[in-house]
């Protein structure tokens, strides 16, 4: 039997747009991705604000049990990692940040007529089979 992966979209955005969508992220700034994440019962998180929200998580309850808390707080702390970081966000879908392939697929269709010269510069799409992910680094 073949295993069934779940999948996570994510976009990268221009800088305006990205500060738009960190204080909003049912997408009010954009029309357009307003309605995709709205019929999907989406949100969107910074990929940035993710990583620090992990960071601070694994400060308070004690790094050892945080298998990339040095790797997080290292990307975090890099000015060009944190600019990069700032400008992408991961779909959550019904509050999960990993779905099945068939919303995936709809979503990610739907996203990509939204690549444009008004905010929204690409689309990317990650899976959970292990050998497509890198794997976390060694301590």
């Amino acid at each position: 039997m073949e295993p069934t992966w779940q999948f996570q979209l994510r976009i990268a955005v221009s800088p305006e747009l990205a500060s738009d969508l960190r204080a909003n992220p049912e997408g009010a700034s954009h029309a357009a991705l307003r309605d995709v994440l709205r019929r999907h019962n989406a949100t969107l998180k910074c990929q940035f604000d993710a990583f620090a929200d992990y960071v601070s998580e694994a400060e308070k309850q004690g790094p050892e049990n945080y298998p990339l808390y040095q790797w997080t707080r290292q990307t975090i702390e890099n000015p060009e990692k944190k600019a990069k970081y700032l400008r992408s966000f991961t779909v959550y879908v019904n509050g999960d940040e990993i779905y099945g392939k068939e919303i995936a697929d709809v979503m990610e269709a739907e996203l990509q007529t939204l690549v444009s010269d008004d905010g929204i510069e690409s689309v990317a799409r990650f899976d959970t089979n292990p050998a497509n992910n890198p794997q976390p680094p060694k301590r």
